[in-house]
């Protein structure tokens, strides 16, 4: 873009912000209406986890990503190994 553009994009956005009425978004319509006749409840900032759910390490993942990539190398290698030449 030329330096033209960008002064005259910024002139367009500070006239933008500036406006005195902004219409909201369509989601936030939405919402205002869908919560007019029935709105949410109170929600907790980080709510508890289920009772019934256990949580793994992230260690357990790792090596369970791990292990499925060394025996994916296994097998090339043995493919590769058996492979007549």
């Amino acid at each position: 873009m030329s330096e033209q553009d960008d002064q005259k994009r910024e002139f367009d956005l500070r006239w933008a912000d500036d406006a005195e009425h902004k219409e909201p978004s369509a989601r936030a319509r939405m919402l205002a209406a869908r919560w007019k006749d029935n709105p949410p409840g109170p929600v907790p900032f980080r709510a508890d986890p289920e009772p019934g759910t256990a949580r793994r390490s992230s260690w357990v993942s790792t090596a369970v990503v791990l292990g499925c990539v060394a025996a994916v190398i296994v097998l090339l290698g043995y493919i590769n190994f058996r492979a007549p030449y």
